[in-house]
């Protein structure tokens, strides 16, 4: 597993992707919490926090983690590797897990210089240093799931074709309806019962639960639930594929 993984992050960081997917990731966030007015622009929202920059996150997550994924298995499989996987001396768990690891942490990674944008905003208060660390610390908790999470929806749908736009854009189709579409869908019930269900089922319900600093068991179960049972899917196609 960890020579997987080990050849996961070269591959990233002995091209231009790594730095690529950084950049941008980094790049996207500066524009539109500190450049581009608007909800998530820091200044007009006024309240030294960074409740905005844990709301748009997500959503460039949704597309950018997809987007490091998608050549996952389909590149293995347009380029006919694919087979060379099964028959190492690695079981198919060993193999996704590499992977998966490594997309992981290259995204960990582009979040670290987010850090600095703690420092930033603790020194625009109008106390220096009044912020919740708490809050703060559980939105980046929760960030951690939804990386897992979004990264094991991303392989599976690079398990189910060669084409990389495809694995991308069913990806990112994935991550959507799990991250926002239950979530959307709730309000169309009047009835509470079945709105909180359905509201449940979805991850923002669970993200902006640990996001206030409240660790329940629920949802870190329901985040580690969602994200092997996304990494099993994946398994059982790459069986599917070998038989």
């Amino acid at each position: 597993m960890f020579a997987i993984y080990k050849r996961e992050i070269q591959s990233f960081f002995t091209s231009s992707i790594g730095y690529l997917i950084i950049s941008l990731f980094l790049g996207l966030c500066g524009l539109f919490l500190w450049v581009f007015k608007g909800q998530f622009n820091l200044f007009e929202y006024g309240f030294a926090d960074l409740s905005k920059f844990f709301l748009l996150v997500p959503w460039v997550f949704l597309f950018l983690i997809p987007a490091i994924t998608m050549k996952s298995f389909s590149e293995e499989k347009k380029q006919g590797t694919l087979e060379l996987l099964f028959i190492k001396p690695l079981s198919l768990w060993e193999t996704v897990l590499g992977k998966f690891f490594g997309t992981t942490t290259l995204t960990i990674i582009a979040i670290i210089p987010t850090f600095l944008y703690v420092y930033s905003i603790s020194q625009l208060g109008t106390t220096v240093g009044n912020l919740d660390m708490g809050v703060i610390f559980g939105s980046y908790f929760g960030l951690l799931f939804l990386i897992t999470s979004f990264t094991a929806m991303g392989l599976f749908a690079s398990t189910l074709s060669e084409n990389q736009i495809v694995a991308f854009i069913v990806g990112a189709l994935l991550c959507f309806i799990f991250y926002y579409g239950f979530d959307g869908l709730s309000t169309l019930f009047q009835n509470d019962t079945a709105w909180l269900t359905i509201q449940y089922m979805g991850m923002k319900s669970h993200f902006d639960s640990i996001a206030q600093g409240v660790l329940d068991t629920r949802d870190l179960i329901y985040f580690i639930g969602l994200t092997l049972f996304f990494l099993y899917l994946t398994v059982v196609q790459l069986k599917n594929h070998n038989r």
